[in-house]
């Protein structure tokens, strides 16, 4: 497949990149219920970035929050040496204590975005950002400095261009008409259509980052009989993680929206998961999916995808007559 880029600012990218996420481990609010995905092992972890960059992935998105900071520390600890091959993307808004790994409130000041800025670069081991997302939903009045103050990051050479990571439409759209918006992350799955976003990231010349495509697990390596366990998030869902019951078991009406479709997009010798992305690549060619991972097989699969490319026509035909609006 050809390379991506990231709108206007024109930063290409791979197809697929990778969400870090799950690589920080847990972290927790307050009150205590879980935040990531279970625990890790660093190594693996690293040992599957590294891997990825070999296959051809270029693209890799943290947060400053996923782990307390133990995924930034992580992602730039595989990427040391490595840096100018690839882009990297994080996010900021969420206060946190990296030595309790709990997660506390928000912060919107523009204060707190260059106190932010500044820490991630130096657990990720960089002197830049190539892409710097807001990480919470927040008035326009907030949002107006902070888009601001991205601007005024670009200049300084801290960042190279900047995004929101919302599902409020007007929010993106807000962040859009700055100059150096390159990007919106928002939902997007063969599970969960985006129809307003992708028609948003094309009028506005924006990359389309895609979160949860392969639905949190079930587009994926997760199964019915395989309840997510431990201290990963799924085991006690808040209420925008749709794909998911209390207990860490696939909600019925979303697995069986699934099996409606696996012969669809395990066909050409793709897997389930590659075929999830398959589709988002043939949804738009403004897409970049950025499914997470956790090992080196996981690494490898996502990567694979690249090489059959997006779904053919026909078959985004018999998934949309298998799964009407």
């Amino acid at each position: 497949m050809e390379m991506r880029t990231l709108g206007r600012v024109g930063i290409e990218v791979s197809p697929v990149g990778f969400g870090c996420w799950a690589i920080g481990g847990p972290f927790s609010n307050p009150a205590g219920e879980p935040l990531g995905w279970g625990e890790v092992d660093d190594d693996e972890s690293v040992r599957a970035i590294r891997r990825a960059v070999e296959l051809g992935v270029t693209f890799f998105d943290t947060a400053d929050v996923y782990g307390a900071g133990h995924s930034e520390r992580v992602l730039g600890k595989a990427l040391a040496g490595i840096r100018d091959q690839v882009v990297i993307a994080t996010k900021w808004g969420n206060t946190f204590d990296e030595s309790t790994r709990v997660m506390h409130h928000q912060d919107g000041s523009v204060e707190y975005a260059r106190k932010a800025v500044q820490a991630s670069l130096d657990r990720l081991g960089t002197d830049y950002l190539d892409l710097y997302q807001l990480h919470f939903d927040t008035t326009d009045e907030i949002a107006l400095p902070l888009r601001d103050v991205c601007e005024d990051l670009v200049r300084e050479g801290l960042i190279r261009s900047y995004a929101w990571s919302t599902d409020t439409l007007h929010s993106a759209e807000l962040f859009a008409a700055g100059e150096h918006c390159s990007a919106v992350q928002h939902e997007a799955s063969v599970l969960h259509d985006a129809s307003d976003f992708f028609a948003l990231c094309e009028r506005a010349d924006l990359a389309s980052v895609n979160r949860t495509p392969l639905g949190m697990g079930i587009l994926g390596r997760r199964t019915a009989d395989r309840p997510a366990t431990g201290a990963d998030i799924r085991t006690l869902p808040p209420s925008w993680l749709r794909f998911f019951d209390e207990g860490g078991v696939p909600a019925p009406e979303w697995w069986d929206k699934v099996a409606a479709i696996r012969d669809v997009l395990e066909s050409d010798g793709r897997t389930l998961a590659q075929g999830a992305l398959a589709w988002l690549w043939a949804r738009s060619p403004r897409t970049v999916p950025i499914p997470g991972f956790r090992t080196v097989a996981q690494a490898e699969e996502n990567a694979g995808a690249m090489e059959l490319g997006p779904l053919s026509d026909d078959k985004m035909t018999d998934i949309a007559k298998l799964l009407p609006a």
